[in-house]
């Protein structure tokens, strides 16, 4: 298939020849619905601190939720479709991939992984078509980096399990119909599936937030909470259990974040194109084809980044330190692009009239959760030096 270089102004070296037609359309399509369904309103969401929950049943007829799973209701798209719809979802708000992600790679992949085949075959459904929502409880007040530290404990009590204890920055939790939650039991960490429901189990919205405003984070309170012995996913053990489902969360953000670059970058050139100081179009000036080089540049090399790791993906060859150089680097360059791109904006920059501050505050969340940049420096060290600094 030609391309014509104004098809897709940010890539200059041509990735979409790396590229299947079917990914292409695949991508068209996602792009379609972000730029008819997200961008008119997420400057409003942005500024009222909303989810958008009305998109939902859109996002489930996409088959965006739980995109990378086979069987069950999923679409069992591959590694590389999944990124490129990441991307694009990302364009559009952090927050909407975000949902994608903690519906999909955490808590369906925490089942699907790791749940019974009754548990796949009664939640799952459900879950890919939008019709219960999931969230993934495993990071505590004093345990983010650390989660070998949890103090949610579960206990055996006859034939119930009895889960008390504290979670916070939990995405969706107040919406969710049911959470899995992660809790120290003397077998270990085990993961149990909870309706939300359940007496005991409270979610508050976590209020005041300067980043990811258009999406939901809460704590959850777990006092007492009882569920029955089959609620336990039986084949998760140990924090390898939680950690299996992060790294499909993150391979998601490597991807992701380009899209907030992308979109923060076409913001830019197009703005600088038409904005006139001194008699002349900004884009005219030696220092503002500065930036826009380097912003253009990051995003081939991030965007390269991702779609390799997504081929090793699809091939079963990618290892976790390869996620956590994708997130490292892609994250690090994305959040320097977007405040790139607001600088030639000037003072307009700003307002939510235009989306690079938006997104490079969004970036501040992303670049923290499931995973700093500390720890994955870390993760990457360990690697290459055969040496843990993590202590």
């Amino acid at each position: 298939m030609n391309k014509r270089l104004d098809d897709e102004p940010s890539d200059i070296i041509d990735i979409d020849s790396l590229l299947s037609d079917r990914e292409r359309e695949f991508r068209a399509t996602i792009r379609h619905f972000v730029d008819t369904r997200v961008k008119p309103g997420i400057a409003s969401w942005y500024d009222s601190a909303t989810f958008p929950v009305e998109i939902i049943p859109e996002l489930a007829a996409l088959g965006l939720l739980g995109m990378h799973l086979t069987g069950y209701g999923c679409a069992g798209r591959s590694a590389v479709e999944y990124g490129l719809a990441a991307l694009e979802l990302e364009a559009g708000d952090s927050g909407l991939r975000t949902f994608v992600s903690v519906q999909g790679s955490l808590a369906m992949s925490a089942i699907h992984k790791h749940g019974s085949e009754e548990q796949k075959n009664r939640w799952l459904p459900e879950m890919a078509a939008g019709r219960v929502i999931g969230c993934f409880a495993l990071t505590e007040p004093s345990a983010g980096s650390d989660p070998g530290s949890m103090q949610t404990t579960a206990r055996l009590d006859g034939d119930e399990w009895v889960i008390s204890g504290s979670k916070r920055w939990i995405g969706l939790a107040s919406i969710a119909d049911i959470a899995i939650v992660w809790a120290a039991t003397g077998d270990g960490i085990r993961g149990f599936i909870v309706p939300t429901g359940t007496p005991g189990f409270t979610a508050t919205p976590i209020t005041g937030k300067l980043s990811m405003r258009a999406s939901i984070q809460c704590d959850i309170e777990l006092d007492d909470v009882r569920v029955p012995s089959s609620s336990m996913l039986p084949d998760a053990r140990g924090l390898s259990g939680p950690f299996a489902c992060l790294n499909e969360a993150r391979y998601g953000i490597v991807w992701g974040v380009m899209g907030a670059a992308r979109d923060s970058y076409l913001a830019a050139l197009e703005y600088s194109k038409q904005r006139l100081q001194f008699g002349r179009p900004l884009a005219g000036y030696q220092l503002t084809q500065q930036k826009l080089v380097d912003m253009v540049l990051e995003i081939s090399k991030g965007t390269l980044l991702a779609l390799h790791l997504g081929r090793l993906k699809d091939a079963g060859k990618l290892s976790p330190h390869q996620i956590s150089v994708g997130k490292l680097n892609n994250c690090r360059e994305a959040i320097a692009i977007c405040r790139k791109a607001r600088t030639i904006f000037g003072g307009n920059g700003i307002t939510l009239d235009h989306s690079p501050l938006r997104h490079a505050n969004n970036l501040e969340s992303v670049r923290t959760y499931e995973g700093t940049d500390e720890v994955y420096t870390l993760v990457i060290g360990n690697h290459i030096t055969g040496e843990a600094a993590f202590r």
